[in-house]
């Protein structure tokens, strides 16, 4: 891919921003997900099916639930953005598509944060070994936009189809497909990888506390009336109590926890940059760091504490104080678009898990097998990488069996 070519995160130009912006959120945004739900609903069918089946295979099973959040999150990135079937959660030919995600963000972070390895082409030999071995990100990518091109622009609902129309526009809506493919290596890990972290996470904090567990549980099991009925729309975004857990985690473990730099445009290139009364010359990057912002008592009293309940406070100044602190997608006008989808993707899968299984901590497994930690530890690779949890599930009753005999 050309260097100079930009995506939505990069581009500097707010014209250009807004345009890539109003392409890719045609799919992602709230007007938009309800499209993609059967998809989403067939993908987390399949992730709850494989619990079941590792279930049968080792009773109760130590599940890594990292490994399997990964699977889902880009086994549905990739259907959103090309339709491609990677079937990561049922078969392990694309599989290491998980270590190669992390380790380019890795080199992207690098990169980020020290611009000058990138003149000394610091993440060839890093790439070689994954490349020789057939184990790399951007040739799988060519073989998914090559498979989509192959195919009718409006075969299904995807990121192509709604960025095809752009690619053969002849003003200023037009983008390249060199522009296309910016999109595309952006798309996957932050449809995909983020979503999957924030899983994660939940899984984590959610096994950690028995109190919530039981709690959630108990709003999931009396709001639907089967498993099957678990399939997104009002019914899931109004169980409160699961929204609040997932707030919860993505505060204590934002998906991406880094400093996402910023510098002053050039549209206000005549104004002065003020940042708390200190004016900030012209070309200087600042940032906040999102974790230390999420766990700055000031905003979120005993903020290392997994306390779901402060989303559901009545105080409308305490929710005004949260919701201003609160910033795991970014905020502003480069905010991430695809926040609806990732409630939509983390709610159904933890919803229709805690319908089937109840899960706890296996403690005497993986590399938390203390888990003296309260905190899911994160690594900061731009996105994030993680380990964990280790989880035993017991079926709830025989619930389990419609899912084998479906």
């Amino acid at each position: 891919m050309d260097p100079t070519t930009t995506n939505v995160f990069n581009v500097l130009d707010p014209q250009a921003h807004r345009l890539k912006r109003r392409l890719v959120g045609q799919l992602v945004t709230g007007g938009s997900v309800h499209r993609v739900e059967p998809m989403i609903a067939e993908q987390v069918e399949i992730f709850v099916k494989q619990l079941v089946t590792l279930c049968i295979m080792d009773s109760p099973p130590i599940i890594n639930m990292s490994q399997r959040c990964k699977y889902l999150g880009l086994d549905i990135a990739a259907l959103l953005a090309f339709g491609y079937q990677l079937r990561l959660q049922t078969d392990d030919k694309h599989r290491y598509l998980i270590r190669a995600i992390p380790r380019g963000s890795w080199i992207i972070n690098m990169y980020m944060q020290f611009w000058f390895l990138k003149t000394i082409k610091f993440g060839i030999p890093i790439y070689l070994p994954a490349i020789i071995r057939g184990e790399a990100f951007l040739p799988t990518l060519r073989k998914m936009i090559d498979a989509r091109l192959g195919e009718d622009t409006h075969a299904r609902v995807d990121l192509y189809s709604h960025l095809a129309d752009a690619l053969n526009a002849s003003d200023n809506n037009k983008i390249t497909l060199k522009e296309l493919w910016a999109e595309a290596i952006f798309f996957l890990p932050a449809a995909g990888d983020t979503s999957s972290t924030a899983l994660s996470s939940l899984f984590f904090y959610v096994a950690q506390n028995s109190e919530c567990q039981r709690k959630l549980a108990e709003e999931i099991r009396t709001t639907f009336a089967t498993g099957a009925d678990i399939r997104g729309g009002r019914k899931l975004t109004n169980c409160q109590y699961l929204q609040a857990c997932i707030n919860e985690a993505l505060r204590m473990s934002p998906p991406v926890a880094g400093t996402l730099w910023r510098e002053q445009g050039p549209e206000a290139a005549n104004e002065a940059f003020v940042v708390d009364g200190v004016v900030i010359p012209k070309g200087t990057q600042v940032g906040v760091n999102i974790y230390s912002i999420h766990h700055n008592p000031e905003y979120f009293p005993s903020p290392f504490v997994y306390k779901p309940e402060r989303w559901l406070v009545d105080d409308p100044e305490a929710k005004k104080a949260n919701t201003a602190a609160f910033l795991p997608f970014s905020i502003g006008a480069r905010a991430c678009a695809g926040k609806p989808l990732a409630y939509l993707e983390i709610g159904m899968a933890m919803a229709k898990t805690l319908w089937y299984f109840d899960f706890e901590l296996a403690r005497d497994a993986g590399p938390d097998a203390s888990h003296r930690d309260t905190e899911f530890k994160l690594k900061d690779v731009f996105t994030s990488d993680h380990d964990g949890p280790y989880l035993r599930f017991r079926p709830r009753g025989s619930l389990y069996r419609e899912l084998v005999n479906d």
